[in-house]
């Protein structure tokens, strides 16, 4: 693969990009532009992204656009950062992307499970675990946040003790990142949502209660380039 820190033509795989709004997270409601990339070796079948990783959903021409392109298209929706997001967009070295970005004027984040090495200079990192592929110990370190998907009442602590020492305040992360508990879209029981708040309120230092904020106002499907979440079922 050429290296797309110097390749001013470099191009991405690219399953959608839309403008909405953060969902999710630190950030959440402010206008941002999404570039989705195709691709995801970590397969969750919980996954609300499934069209850009399962085979029977894959565009039968899975198009590149140029990374140039990208942070223009970005910069014309006016947001002031772009979400890198995917599947799983650490596949990708991504250093050609955010430099266009950066030069656009734009803060850049990206969401990755933290399964591979990030390539690209990033102002906001967003880091969620799954335990198909479990995430490297140098990505939680100066993860910006973490987010847990909750797939029961007992996930927090569960993660807490695989990753937890990683989340410490270093070198390079002065601070504690915070971690959001996600309820699991598809599992919104009572239950679970009551696991979220006990975790909550026994460690109120550690964790934040966090929710799909977009899934609530369809925001994202009011941009015509977003396509329709796809089921598995």
């Amino acid at each position: 693969m050429k290296d797309l820190q110097s390749n001013s033509s470099a191009s991405l795989p690219v399953y959608e990009t839309f403008y909405a709004f953060q969902g999710e997270g630190t950030h959440i409601g402010r206008a941002a532009f999404f570039i989705r990339t195709i691709g995801c070796p970590v397969q969750c079948s919980w996954c609300d992204s499934i069209g850009t990783w399962h085979k029977d959903h894959l565009p039968s021409k899975i198009e590149k656009i140029p990374v140039v392109e990208l942070a223009q298209m970005a910069r014309m929706s006016g947001a002031s950062f772009a979400v890198i997001t995917g599947g799983e967009p650490a596949i990708y070295d991504l250093t050609a992307l955010t430099t266009a970005l950066h030069d656009q004027g734009l803060q850049t984040h990206i969401e990755t499970s933290g399964a591979y090495s990030i390539r690209g200079d990033f102002d906001w990192i967003t880091v969620s675990p799954k335990w198909n592929m479990l995430p490297l110990a140098e990505n939680v370190q100066k993860a910006s946040e973490i987010k847990i998907i909750m797939e029961n009442a007992d996930s927090a602590e569960e993660w807490w003790n695989e990753i937890g020492e990683y989340c410490l305040p270093n070198e390079v992360r002065l601070s504690a990142p915070d971690i959001w508990l996600q309820p699991e879209a598809n599992s919104l029981s009572v239950e679970l949502l009551d696991g979220i708040t006990r975790a909550v309120k026994s460690h109120p230092r550690r964790y934040r209660a966090g929710v799909q904020l977009h899934k609530v106002y369809n925001c994202d499907m009011l941009d015509p380039n977003s396509k329709a979440p796809i089921s598995l079922k």
